[in-house]
């Protein structure tokens, strides 16, 4: 490493002072602002004792820097040495990869590379035509995209992880995909039509075809996602090995041609309701979160959430939840948004005293919870919507108790043990003036504004999304920092598709499972063989059957696509048990998401573990315990949906507001009896009241929340009493 001085010129191997502020030693005053002109390949690295921050900036830098009580190293790059800060990343970016497809994606050079990006430029002009004043059939649409999804599929994503990944042209078994792909494809755009008139008569080529389709279908789903391509395959087989099984589990068996008839040619297969929010919601919500990214909403987020929670106790954690919840529902997929703002959040909170599995488990349970707080839900509350055919301003409304407890209840967690820790928040020199921050960033919300207010307007969630993303671009010009130039819009469509193909395979592949639901009627048939389980239709029983049904599918999954796997397969189930439709899928939903941070398959867990260096499992059991809240909520809005705003169409307003304030109270007191602490240190008497309060307040019922109060209230009380007495003996 060699080091330099800030002045003119490249930089000079005289050592630097050993100053980085608050070491007795004083700092020459021309190192307040001072001219630099430091060369490309180098990392100009600020450090500042002071603060306790240190930030990275990579050469070249021209001009003046501002630099205030800092040293500054010049490492080069040539030298192979690597800073804490690049390990991190590096480190997030192997984790990330080898839990999410979407990072092994190839990179292509020379003219390859260019012709990908005017095609993935390409698909998202198709898809904002199309879905908003274009003109084509659902099937069609539905077709074309599929082959977007598959062609890109075998163009970026390898066919083994270790492939070569930077490359000039596609392998020629790619290719070959390829050519499949848009023949098979493109045979069902041309002849559907023709096929549907006659009843669904195929011939034997077109057989073959549907074969060729549905194999290519799960070669894609492979490589984009091989646990659920595993998960298809066993429904596929269940078409033929399901007449082996007895009872309810059975069915008569069905033929080749039937079945292949049903997975391609039909509209519950492959071309069914998942291809069919792939092509709408999901891609355009994408690409919109894509363009909030580009326009800096990223950093405003941050900003702000260091200006709401940063100087509280155990602010840096509090600031990782508040900025990954945001940015989690925008995304919509929790291992990604761990590996991307994790490598800031973990690092800031075990800096702060945090221990490394209690900081990796708070981002993982933020990140995971994104997917279904509102005003966004990762883009899934828009296909709730579709699938209960209600307005998505019903569904936002209904799942608002539901976050807000779970989030209130992460809060609580890194509070209480920030205060049991001794834990201080940052320190007022390094939190952005809120003025500033609103002045300076402030109308980068807009975006956010104009959606929701077209969707109460009440507009259609699509064109919404559409008139949002130019929004985006609208807004960004606001400001000259923020502007957004034909190379930041290029980007974020290129950023947008490029993260719709691995959800949009998903989708795909999760048709064969729809599909043979649909043909064997097995939703149904699991619903009857649970309820016949389980005694007097005890519905907690049941919720208690279908909660691991819907862990169990929804792991290894993006949000979007456990969801829409649960629906078909899990939602029947509380439906036939006596359960609100919307109450049912919120359930479905709620789990689906929560089996990220569910071990052995905690996948957001495992990601954050890689980054803060902690064990995986501890750090997944940690996960399960801040998020505990949100796996005992669902059971209480599950047979009284008071919690629920808008479900209960007898309960007034007041009612609901009450029962949310009574189970905010029941969410600390759980908290309070994980923690040990409230006021100050809770000896076990005091944590054993109030994880008795806990359910009392959750239930809502005038006699248990009286109960709940009381138990509540008296270890709030003795421990009032006896801080009292301990500062009065001090």
């Amino acid at each position: 490493m060699r080091k330099c001085r800030l002045a003119s010129g490249p930089p000079q191997r005289q050592p630097v002072y050993s100053a980085e502020g608050g070491n007795g030693r004083p700092l020459p005053a021309n190192w307040q602002k001072l001219p630099c002109n430091f060369p490309k390949g180098c990392i100009i690295m600020i450090k500042s004792g002071t603060f306790q921050l240190s930030s990275i900036r990579r050469a070249g830098i021209k001009g003046e820097a501002d630099i205030y009580n800092c040293g500054v190293d010049c490492l080069s790059e040539n030298q192979g040495k690597l800073t804490a800060e690049e390990n991190l990343e590096k480190k997030a970016r192997e984790m990330l990869e080898e839990k999410e497809a979407d990072a092994r994606m190839r990179t292509y050079t020379g003219p390859m590379g260019k012709l990908i990006t005017v095609m993935l430029c390409l698909w998202t002009v198709f898809q904002l035509y199309f879905t908003t004043i274009g003109s084509i059939s659902a099937i069609n649409l539905r077709a074309f995209h599929c082959i977007f999804l598959l062609v890109f599929t075998f163009l970026l994503f390898p066919t083994y992880k270790k492939e070569k990944r930077v490359r000039k042209l596609p392998p020629i078994w790619d290719a070959a995909c390829i050519l499949l792909t848009i023949g098979a494809f493109g045979y069902l755009i041309v002849n559907y039509s023709q096929i549907a008139a006659t009843g669904g008569r195929v011939s034997e080529p077109e057989l073959w075809i549907a074969a060729a389709g549905l194999l290519l279908v799960f070669e894609a789903a492979r490589r984009a996602s091989g646990n659920l391509m595993i998960l298809a395959l066993i429904f596929l087989g269940y078409n033929w090995f399901g007449e082996y099984l007895p009872g309810l589990l059975g069915h008569n068996g069905f033929t080749l041609k039937r079945v292949l008839i049903t997975q391609f040619w039909g509209t519950q297969g492959i071309l069914g309701t998942g291809i069919g929010v792939s092509a709408t919601y999901i891609f355009m919500f994408v690409v919109f979160g894509a363009f909030l990214k580009h326009s800096g909403f990223s950093d405003f987020i941050n900003d702000f959430s260091l200006t709401l929670v940063g100087r509280t106790s155990g602010g840096p954690a509090k600031v990782a939840v508040v900025a990954s919840a945001l940015l989690g529902m925008i995304n919509g997929s929790a291992i990604a948004n761990v590996a991307t703002t994790g490598t800031i959040t973990i690092p800031l909170m075990k800096r702060a005293g945090y221990r490394k599995e209690f900081a990796g488990a708070v981002e993982a349970v933020a990140s995971t919870g994104g997917q279904f707080c509102p005003p966004i839900m990762g883009a899934v509350g828009f296909v709730m919507a579709e699938f209960l055919s209600i307005s998505y301003t019903a569904v936002m409304l209904a799942a608002f108790v539901p976050a807000f407890l779970y989030y209130l209840g992460l809060l609580f967690s890194v509070h209480f043990e920030a205060k049991r820790l001794g834990l201080s928040g940052l320190a007022k020199e390094n939190i952005p003036e809120a003025s500033r921050v609103l002045k300076q960033q402030g109308h980068l919300v807009i975006p956010l504004v104009c959606l929701l207010g077209l969707m109460f307007a009440g507009y259609t969630p699509l064109f919404s999304a559409v008139m949002s993303i130019f929004a985006t671009v609208a807004a960004s010009w606001l400001r000259k920092e923020t502007r957004m130039g034909l190379d930041k819009i290029t980007t974020a469509a290129v950023e947008g598709a490029r993260s719709a193909i691995s959800v949009g395979v998903c989708c795909v592949v999760i048709g064969v499972i729809i599909g043979t639901v649909t043909l064997s009627s097995i939703g149904l048939n699991m619903g009857y063989l649970i309820l016949s389980v389980v005694e007097n239709n005890n519905i907690y029983l049941t919720g208690l059957l279908v909660m691991i049904m819907s862990t169990i599918l929804g792991m290894g999954v993006p949000g979007v696509a456990a969801y829409v796997i649960v629906q078909a397969v899990a939602v029947p189930v509380l439906i036939e048990s006596g359960t609100l439709p919307i109450t049912a899928h919120l359930f479905c939903l709620i789990y689906a998401c929560l089996s990220n941070i569910t071990p052995p398959v905690a996948m957001s867990a495992y990601v954050a573990a890689g980054i803060a260096g902690s064990d995986q499992t501890r750090t997944g059991i940690w996960a399960v315990r801040l998020g505990l809240i949100g796996f005992i909520i669902p059971f209480f809005f599950l047979n009284n949906p008071i919690l629920l705003i808008g479900v209960d169409k007898t309960a007034a307003m007041s009612a609901t507001a009450w029962a949310a304030f009574t189970a905010s109270l029941g969410t600390i007191a759980l908290v309070a009896a994980l923690e040990g602490w409230v006021i100050k240190n809770a000896g076990v008497p005091e944590r054993l009241l109030l994880a008795a309060a806990c359910p009392l307040l959750l239930y809502a019922d005038t006699l248990t929340d009286a109960i709940g109060f009381g138990c509540f209230g008296l270890v709030v009380v003795y421990q009032f009493l006896r801080r009292g007495k301990t500062a009065r003996a001090t």
